[in-house]
């Protein structure tokens, strides 16, 4: 069934992090329904918002940390790409900053 991507086990965190937020996210929201707020984001946003603009950061952050893997290596003289756990780490550091703050 999954054997169309290439699982490692950062993808597999990451996605597993991703199914856990939402069904979260929706037991809270169930619980507890949201009011708009107005953070650091130009728009007042419910929990729901925050976190879609979350995830797309998060995409973001990895898709570009992936893309610059070779450079940084050659930038810092690495012998290897760095990893992808610190992009999986930056992204949900953003992700955490976009729903608390944002």
């Amino acid at each position: 069934m999954f054997d169309w991507m290439f699982w490692t086990t950062p993808v597999a965190v990451f996605f597993t992090c991703i199914v856990c937020m939402l069904v979260g996210m929706t037991v809270w929201e169930l619980r507890s329904p949201t009011t708009l707020r107005k953070g650091f984001l130009p728009i007042a946003t419910t929990r729901g918002d925050r976190l879609f603009i979350g995830l797309l950061a998060a995409a973001y952050i990895n898709l570009v940390f992936i893309g610059l893997a070779g450079k940084f290596a050659e930038w810092f003289s690495l012998s290897e790409e760095p990893s992808i756990w610190i992009s999986f780490v930056l992204s949900m550091a953003a992700l955490a900053l976009l729903m608390r703050k944002g």
